[in-house]
């Protein structure tokens, strides 16, 4: 059976806390959801404002493949939104418990019902598909709900969705919910909160309940601790639900986790199923030995299958198979002696408390087997311009190459301009800084600073760490160490 899915990271996910879209950022989404296989793109709400309704009507005149929805409540001028927006159909959203109909609505269960049906009513007079979603349905009257839907079906409603507002489902109570409900002759779609940690196993119980619609977001973004994960509902359904399918092209998904992480700022844990940046990492020797014979061993899919890579990490734990395969990725073979030398100087260095780097995993080598690599970029100068009146300007002297070359950047702060200032060289175009870490050494104002940085180009990722009093000085220093190793490799 194939499970649709109904993506609301541009409606549901913008809700997260500090996150807001501009116009372009949720065309560029919406665009990358439709080349995925989404099904039914929520694109926003109509109702929030002009600049909502330029996004999503920017959307759907593109002629995705996707269904194009709005938010809506059951109200005219909601609908009356929708309509100018030329969406395709509407998420409309109607509360069922009676804590949210009589403490929220002020209203009778009656007067509830007679709402929603006049705006199906409305919706169906105005061309529009109609997604009926009962909100907080987890804690509503199972009879009156069934009723709610059972009058909605019979006013032409295209599909029903029955909504966990507050996750408090738990994947037993979701199954036997939906099971409640399958006897429907529309589409039941589930629609899972995250507050208890259950957003994925609730939404996979309720498709082996009867569920044919997810709603999900890219990484599980949303209010409070977010919606139904994306990412590890399509994975899961795919590797551990052979009966079940997608349209979903499994392939492009961290590209499009890290597209929607990159455009709402909002971070992916390390550790995320799926996405994270240690899903297909491995540093444990035994774990690393393990992969190398028969990545089955110790992964329950290949890193392929979703558009990633394996790494194996450097560090204590690490064997000499790990560390003999991490050599070889940046350049370099070794004797069993030399790489028995190495593993035990990165020991050594990691029982001090130190996370080794490729930098420093570089220096290790080249010590052990006397090599001197020459860095092709140097730091000369730099020189910051901030203040809360003034935009932070930074200048840099760097040589590439034996050539000095000035440069000029602009950021948000003193460290993002003289990283803007050096990454807008042509010879940094292809790099990508993915990721950046900082901590305190010492205590006080006069504290060692530690900078980690991991940078991309192309399918190489290189870490690098800088340590100096100012945070500036150790950001630039990390930076061009590691741009120094993927250019040497």
């Amino acid at each position: 059976m194939n499970i649709n899915i109904l993506d609301t990271t541009l409606r549901d996910g913008e809700q997260t806390p500090g996150v807001s879209l501009t116009s372009n950022e949720k065309f560029r989404i919406a665009v990358k959801l439709d080349e995925i296989g989404i099904d039914f793109i929520e694109a926003g709400s109509a109702i929030t404002s002009d600049g909502e309704r330029n996004s999503i009507k920017e959307i759907t005149k593109q002629g995705f493949n996707a269904e194009i929805l709005s938010f809506s409540r059951p109200l005219k001028g909601d609908i009356d939104y929708c309509v100018d927006c030329d969406v395709d159909a509407v998420n409309l959203v109607v509360p069922t418990s009676d804590l949210h109909i009589k403490d929220k609505l002020n209203m009778t269960r009656e007067e509830l019902i007679d709402l929603s049906n006049n705006a199906i009513d409305y919706c169906k007079d105005h061309g529009l598909s109609v997604e009926l979603s009962a909100e907080d349905a987890s804690r509503s009257d199972k009879n009156f709900l069934k009723s709610v839907y059972s009058d909605a079906i019979e006013h032409g409603v295209d599909r029903i969705c029955v909504c966990d507002t507050v996750g408090i489902l738990t994947p037993d109570s979701s199954f036997e919910l939906f099971d409640y409900f399958n006897d429907f002759n529309v589409p039941v779609a589930c629609h899972c909160h995250n507050d208890f940690g259950l957003a994925v196993a609730n939404t996979l119980a309720a498709i082996k309940g009867g569920a044919t619609e997810i709603h999900t977001t890219i990484n599980g973004i949303g209010e409070r601790a977010g919606n139904t994960s994306f990412e590890e509902c399509v994975v899961s359904i795919d590797r551990l639900f052979p009966e079940f399918s997608t349209n979903i092209k499994i392939n492009e998904i961290y590209d499009t986790s890290k597209l929607v992480a990159r455009l709402t700022g909002v971070y992916i844990q390390p550790n995320k199923a799926i996405v994270g940046e240690n899903a297909f990492a491995h540093e444990s020797g035994i774990h690393s030995d393990g992969i190398i014979k028969n990545s089955a061993t110790y992964e329950p899919m290949t890193p392929e299958l979703v558009g990633r890579t394996r790494k194996f990490i450097i560090g204590k734990h690490m064997g000499t198979h790990g560390l003999n395969n991490r050599l070889k990725e940046i350049g370099l073979n070794v004797n069993d002696d030399q790489l028995k030398q190495i593993c035990e100087d990165i020991k050594e260095l990691a029982d001090k408390g130190k996370t080794v780097t490729d930098v420093d995993l570089q220096v290790i080598a080249d010590n052990v087997l006397e090599i001197n690599h020459e860095n092709r970029i140097k730091l000369d100068e730099v020189t910051i311009v901030s203040g809360n009146k003034v935009m932070p300007t930074a200048s840099v002297k760097i040589t590439i190459d034996g050539d000095e070359i000035l440069n000029a950047g602009v950021g948000l702060g003193p460290v993002d301009a003289a990283i803007n200032a050096i990454k807008s060289l042509d010879i940094f175009k292809d790099i990508d800084l993915i990721e950046y870490h900082v901590d305190s050494i010492t205590g006080g104002t006069d504290a060692f600073i530690d900078v980690i940085i991991k940078l991309q180009k192309g399918d190489k990722v290189v870490s690098a760490r800088g340590t100096e009093a100012d945070i500036i000085n150790a950001s630039v220093k990390a930076y061009i160490a590691g741009v120094n190793r993927l250019l040497g490799d």
